[in-house]
């Protein structure tokens, strides 16, 4: 489903404040495959995702979506087969118009513009379903407007805008780390629930090295713009702390670890 063969990525190239900041990366997703990524400030993670989501080209490489080569396509272009969500809730919804309306938007993407009616019922019903599964009571709050909704409720609606036309590929970009603790478990639950549900080949950065062992049947951790560890299967299932760490310092050289990586 996601194939990333070789690609590079250097900004500011020729300057004193030359940085490659990808270095050679491949990585192959089969369908339904939900891999956490995790790495210290600086390590590649976000670089990464804007990549293969186009929000700027690689020096080198190919990205190839749903057997689609998407290298050279702007971001705009490659929207048809990507769902993402961002680490800030206000991204993702429109704050003044309501709930049903911003589904309505989602539902519609990428579909031609006409004199059609509304929202019909149907549609309000399946939305209020949906919005049930979140166990936010949002399915009671149709007609509110978005930019009255908590942070964690905004963020859960946006994952379900993300999801709702079940993309190809989903990139969240440590969609959690901006919300309590509580309301964050909440999110990553209805993540986990949505991403099985739909089968959704997914790519989840976070920084918080427990939420990356619990979840997803893969794990990635990047280190200087490489993939320095990949874990899977039965070895993901047994995967501690401890353990991830180990296998970091092993694969860097390095017995350095961003204290980041510790957050629990």
């Amino acid at each position: 489903m996601l194939e990333i063969r070789d690609i590079w990525k250097t900004f500011n190239a020729g300057t004193v404040n030359e940085k490659v900041a990808l270095k050679g990366v491949s990585l192959t997703l089969s369908d339904g495959d939900f891999v956490t990524v995790i790495g210290g400030n600086g390590a590649g993670k976000s670089t990464l995702l804007n990549a293969v989501a186009g929000v700027w080209p690689v020096d080198q490489g190919s990205i190839v979506i749903g057997g689609a080569d998407v290298t050279h396509l702007p971001e705009f272009k490659r929207a048809r087969y990507i769902g993402r969500v961002f680490q800030d809730p206000m991204m993702g919804t429109a704050a003044t118009m309501q709930i049903d309306e911003n589904l309505a938007l989602a539902a519609r993407r990428g579909q031609g513009r006409g004199l059609r009616s509304g929202i019909t019922k149907a549609e309000r019903e399946k939305y209020r379903e949906l919005l049930a599964t979140l166990g936010l009571g949002l399915e009671d709050r149709l007609t509110s407007k978005v930019g009255l909704l908590s942070g964690g409720q905004r963020q859960a609606l946006t994952l379900l805008m993300a999801t709702l036309q079940k993309p190809k590929l989903l990139l969240l970009d440590e969609h959690t780390a901006a919300l309590d603790p509580k309301t964050a478990a909440k999110v990553l639950d209805a993540t986990e629930r949505i991403v099985q549900r739909d089968r959704l080949t997914t790519l989840m950065i976070t920084h918080n090295m427990r939420d990356a062992i619990a979840h997803g049947n893969r794990l990635i951790m990047m280190y200087e713009g490489r993939i320095a560890v990949d874990v899977s299967g039965e070895e993901k299932k047994k995967l501690t702390v401890e353990a991830l760490l180990e296998l970091f310092s092993k694969a860097s050289g390095s017995d350095e670890a961003d204290d980041k990586l510790l957050l629990s």
